[in-house]
């Protein structure tokens, strides 16, 4: 079944608003709760990112494909399974709906509604981090829909959730997500101006993986070479 462009960009807005709003709300619900104790709160941060994950990627990946993130867009769109067009209005419904999702998470919690993150997120090794972050999300993403395409949803829940633990910046891998977590200054917040890094960084890890993954599963290699 294929759903029209309209039902496609609902279900990338909806599924990027409500993985930002849990990101945003289970850390400052975290934050309140964990009593200074950082790595607790990033456990229950985690946890919460991984569930909604699993949980929007299992409703919505029949309906849009389930990105939920312009770097998994910007890698279907080189690999040829979506169009330009398509492409550049799913990253736009994406970053718009992580926004919102934002703003709802300070709305529940009595925040202000718009707020600029004050938390610096720089430097080499964070920038790493967003690299490996990112291709190892791809990759994930690539081997499940290349053999068995049911995994995506537990396969990318639980490797985000290992990467929150295993990479320096705590795996953003996300554009959209990387912009709206500017615009909290909470918990899960990153300044402004540290996000174009995080953003470059993101989109070389996204295209190492897609370079990368498309030659190692490219589909009759081993007959062609055997």
């Amino acid at each position: 079944m294929t759903f029209d462009l309209t039902r496609r960009l609902v279900a990338e807005a909806l599924g990027t608003f409500f993985l930002v709003m849990a990101i945003v709300g289970s850390g400052i619900m975290a934050q309140d709760l964990a009593g200074g104790n950082v790595a607790l709160a990033l456990l229950a941060n985690m946890a919460s990112t991984g569930a909604v994950l699993f949980v929007i990627i299992a409703i919505f990946i029949s309906v849009s494909g389930a990105h939920f993130n312009p770097a998994v867009s910007l890698v279907m769109w080189v690999r040829g399974d979506l169009g330009r067009g398509d492409a550049l209005a799913y990253i736009a419904v994406q970053i718009v709906g992580g926004c919102l999702g934002a703003v709802a998470a300070h709305l529940m919690f009595g925040l202000e509604p718009v707020q600029f993150a004050q938390t610096a997120r720089n430097g080499t090794g964070q920038w790493i981090g967003e690299v490996i972050a990112t291709f190892g999300l791809i990759a994930t993403i690539l081997g499940c829909v290349r053999f068995n395409v049911n995994l995506v949803a537990p396969a990318v829940a639980l490797y985000i959730s290992s990467a929150y633990w295993f990479t320096s910046s705590t795996s953003f891998a996300n554009p959209a997500v990387t912009i709206a977590r500017a615009f909290t200054d909470t918990f899960t917040g990153i300044a402004p101006h540290h996000v174009p890094a995080f953003l470059i960084a993101e989109i070389v890890g996204a295209l190492l993986a897609a370079f990368v993954m498309g030659w190692l599963l490219r589909p009759g290699a081993a007959e062609n070479e055997g």
